[in-house]
């Protein structure tokens, strides 16, 4: 299962990843960091849509998205 991991401390809820991810599953959080940005996360029950695309972290320009992709997705991307 892919899953993208995201340091709190670093966002500033600019919610680009939010308009990249085409699951549409990383949402604002109601969870303020220490410089008092909202910072966004994905819902527990939302976290199997992942699809390790990594577009939210290829538009974050505050390198706060890690995406781990899932075995099976990296097959099908090398089949491709």
């Amino acid at each position: 299962m892919s899953r993208v991991v995201f340091r709190d401390e670093r966002c500033k809820g600019c919610l680009l990843c939010t308009a990249a991810c085409p699951s549409e599953i990383i949402v604002q959080s109601q969870r303020f960091n220490q410089q008092g940005y909202k910072v966004v996360e994905v819902a527990d029950q939302d976290m199997d849509k992942c699809k390790g695309c990594a577009f939210c972290a290829m538009v974050c320009p505050d390198n706060v998205i890690t995406v781990f992709r899932s075995s099976a997705t990296k097959e099908n991307d090398n089949a491709a």
